[in-house]
């Protein structure tokens, strides 16, 4: 089997590279989180009033 020449590998890796980061590019800007509803009521406390 033929040995591969260090350009070979050289270009071989920055091929894989530019892959890897437009797959992962591609997969942060294709994400779109949820919104998240603001619940007032049921995060209201409860006033207490203490009578020492």
């Amino acid at each position: 089997m033929p040995q591969m020449s260090p350009m070979m590998w050289f270009s071989l890796f920055i091929i894989f590279s530019i892959t890897m980061m437009m797959f992962n590019q591609l997969n942060f800007f294709t994400y779109k989180p949820n919104k998240i509803k603001s619940i007032s009521m049921k995060n209201k406390k409860k006033e207490l009033n203490w009578k020492w």
